[in-house]
């Protein structure tokens, strides 16, 4: 995906140079390998910065929220949908947004390639069609990229965006044949004492830092309930407890709007799977609501809308 790097500076520089806009997003390079960092510019002199290649895994659309002015973004599948639901949840206009579209083949797991290196300090990552080679003091190793895919990626049948302005290339294949879900259904199939052991023990090593919530563009709440003193909702304390009902009632607050991104897996600092919190409820949204996240602006959120003549008593 390296070709697109010089198609997004030229758009860049001309929505700067013709005034349509007064802020880019984009990933400019990180500082260390396999970690590209979101970053803002804001005249055409500073085009230069952006950069994309399968690193990108962060999702912009936290740069989104409540803004006022005019914004050019760069997006691909998973980050167009999050703008379809920044739309649909009023914290951003159509109108103030130029998308500039990449055709996305799916982001490198580096947590995966760190443990194929033997967790060897990696100096350098260079792209090359659908290989990769890492580079490191004392080593050099060639990957296929579609062996090291974060596991969101993997999965994806949305790699094209759904909205957009223009786009820097043809859109790709999108995957068929996949099953998203093979590792809910599993999980479905086990009894309750199991399933609470299952997701008992993959928060075991939570720390609370809020990484996968910071990272989530669906988590722009003034206050979120974690930070709440009056209800407190939830204890500060590293208690399992605590933990766990941090865990769930961040699920529940995506239901319906969970695009799938990965951004919460990959900010975590403890590798903890957080995506198998949402992912039944992306789940059962789809099998039970035929509806999945940001695909569309013609159509309200699923917990958005309700009718009068609905069986449940709740609503009348």
């Amino acid at each position: 995906m390296l070709e697109y790097v010089e198609k997004i500076k030229e758009t860049a520089r001309k929505l700067f140079e013709e005034g349509k806009v007064d802020v880019f997003i984009g990933y400019k390079k990180g500082s260390v390998p396999m970690m590209n960092q979101p970053v803002l510019i804001s005249n055409a002199d500073q085009v230069d910065l952006l950069y994309w290649d399968s690193n990108c895994g962060l999702n912009l659309c936290n740069y989104l929220t409540r803004r006022t002015d005019r914004i050019g973004i760069v997006a691909n599948g998973c980050n167009s949908r999050n703008i379809v639901t920044h739309i649909t949840e009023n914290q951003i206009s159509r109108d103030q947004l130029y998308i500039v579209g990449i055709p996305c083949k799916g982001m490198i797991d580096h947590r995966a390639v760190q443990r194929a290196v033997k967790q060897r300090e990696i100096l350098s990552i260079e792209e090359q069609g659908e290989t990769f080679m890492v580079k490191g003091k004392d080593f050099e190793d060639t990957f296929n990229k579609s062996d090291y895919l974060q596991r969101n990626c993997s999965v994806c049948t949305h790699r094209n965006p759904v909205i957009f302005d223009e786009m820097v290339a043809p859109p790709v294949e999108e995957q068929i044949g996949v099953d998203a879900y093979k590792d809910v259904k599993e999980i479905e199939g086990m009894d309750p004492d199991k399933k609470w052991e299952f997701f008992t023990r993959i928060i075991e090593n939570c720390i609370r830092c809020y990484a996968c919530r910071n990272a989530c563009p669906l988590c722009y709440c003034p206050t979120c309930f974690v930070d709440e003193s009056k209800p407190q909702w939830v204890g500060k304390s590293s208690d399992p407890i605590d933990t766990m009902t941090f865990h769930i009632l961040r699920a529940y607050h995506c239901a319906g709007r969970c695009t799938d991104c990965g951004a919460c897996e990959r900010a975590c600092p403890v590798g903890i799977p957080v995506r198998q919190f949402t992912k039944k409820l992306n789940k059962d949204a789809k099998e039970l609501f035929s509806w999945e996240a940001g695909l569309t602006l013609d159509q309200r959120p699923l917990l958005d809308v309700f009718r009068p003549d609905d069986y449940n008593d709740f609503i009348r």
